[in-house]
């Protein structure tokens, strides 16, 4: 049997992407003893290259938004296109949102973010181990406590105050605790790569994300800043079983679907292999117990049209360290402070889905595409920057917002009505692909 190590800290975090980092830095900051454990090594390869406006924030909070700036490129809107719709593209600006202040987001490459990330939690004192792999958790008493392995095959066990679970989609806890369900709203699944010489947008707009509707699903287009884009589809599971060919191929194949699109990466070059993810969306049907905590993918995964999943990664880990903080120095379970969290995750996470499960359908998909500003109201206009708002990332307890998402939210179901049987049909497909 191999040897076991024992280390004691206050907080152990499981995972050392954006959310393990951000919550373990700023623990380390308010002057508790943490370990993270991380099984790979950065710099390593994660798609999700998008930020949002309200990342800027945080990354402002833990110190390196000069280093983001420096590998980023900026992002100042959400572009959207349509082959199905009278306005074939519509560019949503974050500086039009209704609280101004956060203009742009970046785009940044993952392996060169989170080594950022997981550099500066070492940098703030945290104890950050790479290479090590959680093989199970006790959770029952006081002390909690991680069962490791190293990559020689070393044992190790860790025991602490707290337990946060970051660990991403390898949603430890939640398997452990049998948590963890898909979401029965959107089963869709993920092909994507990166590529080299596409065409892009030009001034300003060459940083922006497009996002492209298809009758599979939708398409995003992602420029870093080193001449390679992260380009990837978002597809229904029918579609994706129909595969009879090497990935890479099937990729291409897709791509080449949409005519703009097609011409865009017409001298372009896949580089390294296209990859896929599936069972795409999940939620944990716990955040929180004794002692421990979900954060980021390691609760929730959502599709990723909106570029959320990093901002909510972060968030949710800036507001759990002000609560482990305070339940470490009362030593005591506090349930109004759990419950205001959860809750506010929630909130947010909805803020976002809402959006989400209605993206192809008729309804919003006309909705989002029929704002052309040289001709708009504004009233509409107001519309539009609550909804930029969202896309921003800040809709939490933003009153502003609230009273035009819920005149949005009412066109919504007025196109509905409208084209009744178009979208009646589309609901019953969503259906039958969530059953699939």
């Amino acid at each position: 049997m191999n040897p076991v190590q024992q280390n004691h800290y206050d907080v152990l975090v499981i995972g050392g992407g954006p959310a393990g980092t951000t919550i373990a830095s700023l623990l380390a900051e308010k002057g508790r003893s943490v370990c993270l454990l991380e099984k790979a090594h950065h710099p390593r390869f994660h798609i999700g290259e998008s930020l949002l406006p309200m990342n800027l924030p945080i990354l402002k909070k833990l110190g390196v938004l000069d280093q983001v700036d420096a590998i980023g490129i900026k992002k100042y809107a959400a572009e959207f296109n349509s082959t199905d719709t009278l306005l074939a593209q519509d560019t949503f600006y974050f500086a039009k949102a209704t609280t101004p202040g956060h203009p742009f987001a970046y785009q940044v490459r993952r392996s060169e973010f989170d080594e950022i990330l997981f550099k500066n939690c070492k940098k703030k004192g945290v104890v950050a181990i790479e290479g090590m792999t959680v093989i199970g958790t006790d959770l029952k008493d006081s002390v909690k406590k991680i069962h490791a392995q190293d990559e020689q095959g070393k044992r190790h066990e860790f025991s602490a105050r707290y337990l946060i679970d970051a660990s991403g989609r390898d949603t430890v806890l939640a398997q452990q605790l049998n948590s963890k369900h898909k979401n029965p709203k959107h089963k869709m699944a993920a092909i994507y790569g990166h590529f080299n010489n596409v065409e892009r947008r030009t001034g300003k707009d060459a940083g922006n994300i497009s996002i492209y509707w298809f009758k599979h699903g939708w398409i995003w287009l992602i420029p870093l800043k080193d001449g390679i884009t992260s380009i990837g589809c978002v597809c229904w599971p029918d579609y994706l079983k129909s595969r009879t060919m090497p990935l890479a191929e099937f990729l291409q194949q897709t791509l080449e679907l949409i005519p703009e699109v097609r011409e865009r990466i017409r001298h372009a070059q896949l580089e390294g292999k296209a990859q896929a993810t599936g069972n795409y969306s999940y939620q944990s049907n716990t955040m929180s117990g004794d002692g421990f905590l979900l954060i980021g993918d390691a609760y929730a995964f959502v599709d990723p049209v909106f570029s959320s999943g990093v901002y909510l990664a972060m968030q949710s880990a800036t507001k759990g360290a002000d609560l482990v903080d305070q339940l470490l120095e009362n030593n005591t379970p506090h349930k109004s402070l759990i419950s205001q969290f959860e809750s506010s995750v929630a909130e947010e996470i909805n803020a976002f889905c809402w959006f989400i499960y209605r993206f192809n359908s008729p309804a919003l998909h006309k909705l989002l595409m029929s704002s052309d500003e040289a001709a708009q109201h504004p009233i509409k206009q107001k519309l539009k920057s609550a909804v930029i708002s969202v896309l921003a990332g800040d809709a939490y307890n933003n009153t502003k917002i609230r009273l035009p998402l819920r005149a949005f939210k009412f066109l919504y179901l007025i196109n509905k009505l409208a084209e009744f049987k178009k979208n009646h049909a589309f609901n019953h497909f969503r259906k039958q692909q969530n059953q699939t």
